[in-house]
């Protein structure tokens, strides 16, 4: 991997070790990537679950069963329906349950209705931006070149919300440091980055630009999809992955990165359970206040969720 580094002041925050009993550690945790639907509505749902499995009902309560013994206390949904209606579904959905603090939705931006939308929507506290990049044909690095689409980044801004946007190749990555030097407000959310594994004469350019957006702290990376297959293999192995979380913890710090389970679409590599054992021991090395930023406290900053039920830590 290329040489782009954090200054030595920013990593000397990982030496020191919180120790194994961070495994346990009771702090409470904030998941913000679970994808809620419901595949046997009359109309289904475009999403249903994990390729490969068979369709899925993916409500709060089964949600709620899974996670809160793990130590979560909320979780912010991310739509995975390219349905506008289903924006309005499932914040009726999340109005039922406290345990989901947060809704991303699923927007086309540019299009002319966009600020009717998301007026609507942001209505309710829980509707906390959309995401957008290369998924339901949508593509983020050429719509950065689109005024519709820019102003339509400024009006989220300007109203608090935030971008999440996943699914990368080098233009995406490119896209994302031009929509930040456009609209430098925004909160830029990147989902799943571990998973992504340019090309090796890609490589160093890659980390050049994750460099470059390192350094603007509106940006944040979810460290999420750490388990999945590559070359049709799946390793829960730490090591495997270490090197690659590394690389964007020391580039982002431990003030840039938050959790994302991307529950139940993490079903089809690993259990939830694995899911968190692998995060968790790479957090283990580091110092217990590091940990929390990751886990919670930074989720606060990005996405400035709604505190819902007594367990949930302050956000004041």
């Amino acid at each position: 991997m290329g040489q782009h580094r954090r200054p030595p002041a920013r990593q000397a925050r990982r030496r020191g070790a919180a120790g194994d009993d961070l495994l346990n550690a009771p702090f409470p945790i904030i998941d913000t990537h679970i994808h809620l639907f419901d595949s046997t509505r009359p109309q289904g749902a475009p999403y249903t679950g994990p390729a490969g499995h068979p369709p899925q009902v993916s409500l709060p309560p089964r949600y709620r069963a899974l996670a809160e013994p793990l130590g979560v206390v909320g979780a912010i949904h991310v739509e995975a329906s390219n349905w506008p209606e289903d924006n309005h579904w499932v914040l009726e959905v999340a109005d039922g349950d406290p345990i989901i603090v947060g809704v991303i939705g699923n927007l086309r931006a540019e299009e002319d209705d966009f600020a009717k939308q998301i007026e609507r929507l942001a209505a309710n506290p829980l509707f906390r931006g959309i995401r957008y990049g290369r998924l339901w044909g949508y593509d983020l690095s050429k719509q950065v070149d689109n005024p519709a689409f820019i102003d339509a980044m400024k009006l989220m801004a300007q109203a608090g919300l935030v971008l999440d946007s996943a699914n990368p190749n080098l233009d995406l990555v490119q896209g994302w440091l031009t929509l930040t030097d456009r609209v430098p407000d925004l909160t830029l959310i990147i989902d799943h980055l571990p998973y992504f594994d340019p090309p090796p004469d890609q490589q160093a350019e890659y980390e050049r630009l994750l460099g470059i957006l390192s350094e603007r702290p509106q940006v944040f990376v979810k460290l999420s999809e750490v388990i999945h297959r590559v070359e049709g293999q799946v390793s829960k192995d730490l090591a495997t992955h270490r090197p690659r979380l590394d690389l964007l913890f020391d580039l982002f710090g431990e003030d840039q990165v938050i959790f994302g389970s991307d529950w139940p679409n993490s079903d089809g590599v690993a259990t939830i359970e694995e899911v968190f054992a692998i995060v968790r021991a790479f957090f283990a090395t580091k110092p217990r206040d590091v940990a929390e930023k990751y886990f919670w406290k930074n989720s606060v900053r990005a996405y400035r969720w709604i505190r819902r039920a007594p367990n949930q830590p302050e956000t004041t």
